[in-house]
């Protein structure tokens, strides 16, 4: 899978303080996809739904590193006895936990992005039962405002259904291969880890901007057929973004953050 964007730069005003708040956000389709661009912050998000073979792996990681991160997981991922653990680590270490569809549906047509594959009342439906397994965890809608599509794949329609039910999209920033980790060795769009790091660390190289307000996607688990798994990397990961300066949030954090 190949995802290309051509996101639009534009400015949201904070007013619940009475102040005047401006931050500079990213859009694509309704979704937020990279936070303040200015600033040396960057949230490091962590999707899964059948896989969570890295769990431990991770929070073990972030926790040495003292580092925040965002987890979004399926209503699947929530109700797998297996993963109770991890979960739970995860929520008692800090980390964000939000929500990625209950039965991880495809939305729209890969090719025709605009043909919607399902009505508005399976979305909802999806929706509040992904929210519905989060309860289990003392997870409520309050705490997850920012909702994170399956397969990361939307467009407008669905940006707005998520506005209606009083939540925010978003998505990955594009520019880098993080997200492509979750490819095996047999398929053609298949991305190595080496790749993977390198398409990082030349962006954040390359680019005026680096990695500002990125919104950086993993996956928590990986298909068995693929071995070399990037969250291996995510400690030399840590170290380098550290090195270059920047620090590491939580998604909430990163979009909340307003600029005087």
């Amino acid at each position: 899978m190949a995802y290309l964007f051509a996101g639009s730069k534009r400015s949201r005003c904070c007013c619940k303080t009475g102040k005047k708040k401006v931050k500079p956000i990213t859009e694509f389709k309704g979704a937020i996809i990279r936070g303040d661009s200015t600033l040396k912050r960057l949230a490091i998000v962590f999707t899964g739904d059948e896989f969570a073979d890295g769990g431990s792996f991770i929070a073990q990681t972030l926790k040495e590193h003292n580092a925040k991160a965002s987890f979004f997981f399926t209503g699947h991922f929530y109700r797998n006895p297996a993963f109770k653990p991890i979960i739970q680590q995860l929520k008692k270490n800090g980390h964000y936990l939000g929500a990625h569809s209950d039965a991880h549906l495809l939305y729209c047509d890969w090719s025709k992005r605009d043909s919607l594959l399902v009505t508005q009342g399976q979305f909802r439906a999806d929706l509040f039962n992904n929210y519905a397994a989060m309860q289990s965890f003392g997870i409520a809608k309050k705490d997850a405002h920012y909702f994170l599509p399956p397969y990361e794949w939307y467009n407008d329609t669905i940006a707005s259904w998520t506005k209606q039910a009083g939540l925010q999209l978003i998505n990955f920033t594009p520019g880098t291969l993080s997200n492509a980790d979750y490819t095996t060795p047999e398929a053609s769009n298949y991305r190595s880890s080496a790749t993977i790091w390198n398409s990082i660390e030349s962006f954040e190289t390359k680019r005026a901007s680096g990695l500002n307000g990125f919104i950086l996607l993993v996956h928590i688990g990986t298909d068995p057929k693929r071995t070399d798994k990037f969250y291996h990397q995510l400690p030399a990961l840590l170290q380098l973004l550290k090195t270059k300066g920047y620090k590491m949030v939580r998604v909430d954090e990163l979009l909340n953050m307003s600029v005087n």
